[in-house]
């Protein structure tokens, strides 16, 4: 069985070592895997070469079209663990794309890592719309829970499930990053919170931004929020080392 995965260079999959960048987990030594196709569309997604490839016409602010073959690779599952295991963290950060489409596939990834390299700490980056397969589920030491909010452009109906969202506020692995680009987008989160009960401890808000400067300008104001508030800041530590480039 294979995994799809995103491609740093064509041929290349997207497995790489670095720091944990958002999150709780932020500036933690962690191996990254990112796995290809999505079925959500943020207008503002900086992985988009991991679903928009030609033909597909969902909106995205660059407009930008990617080339599947160059841009999306299969491996073997035992494959990719052994790459994973060649790697020195002992944090695995699975993201995409949106890794739970592939959730059987990943079940049988993981449990080939563990044997490898037992004890591997598991995060799944994940847009919260998908239920964990129930194989994965019990390899997984978090997830990191990121409901897209109306500036994605994805509609309601299929971004923000009830079922879903219910499930993961119950969900005492989950964390929730609500990714901020206006002032206004706090009222959202506020809403989705009372409604699901979603705990302000494990409730990341995060600017949205793919340049250090636009990240800086909106962390001024929700920083101040977040410290008014009870709930959590999150920056991207990545884009601010590396820049918008992918493999980091």
């Amino acid at each position: 069985m294979t995994l799809f995965l995103a491609t740093t260079v064509p041929d290349e999959p997207e497995i790489f070592a670095s720091l944990q960048g958002e999150g709780p987990s932020i500036g933690r030594p962690s191996t990254f895997v990112r796995l290809s196709r999505c079925n959500l569309a943020c207008q503002w997604c900086d992985t988009a070469y991991t679903w928009r490839f030609e033909g597909d016409n969902r909106p995205h602010r660059d407009e930008a079209a990617f080339e599947r073959k160059a841009n999306q690779i299969t491996l073997d599952e035992a494959e990719v663990a052994e790459r994973i295991a060649t790697l020195a963290p002992d944090r695995l950060v699975i993201t995409g794309g949106e890794p739970l489409l592939q959730g059987a596939a990943l079940a049988r990834m993981v449990a080939e890592l563990n044997a490898l390299r037992p004890g591997m700490h598991v995060e799944i980056e994940t847009n919260g719309t998908v239920a964990p397969h129930p194989a994965l589920d019990p390899l997984v030491h978090q997830f990191n829970v990121s409901p897209k909010l109306a500036h994605s452009g994805n509609p309601a109906d299929l971004a923000l499930i009830p079922e879903r969202l219910t499930a993961w506020a119950a969900e005492s692995r989950a964390v929730f990053k609500f990714v901020v680009a206006q002032q206004p987008d706090l009222d959202e989160v506020r809403a989705l919170q009372e409604r699901y009960a979603i705990p302000g401890e494990r409730l990341f808000l995060m600017p949205e931004g793919r340049s250090s400067a636009i990240l800086r300008e909106r962390s001024a104001w929700l920083a101040d929020f977040c410290a008014q508030s009870g709930w959590r800041f999150t920056d991207r530590l990545h884009i601010h080392l590396w820049g918008d480039t992918r493999g980091t």
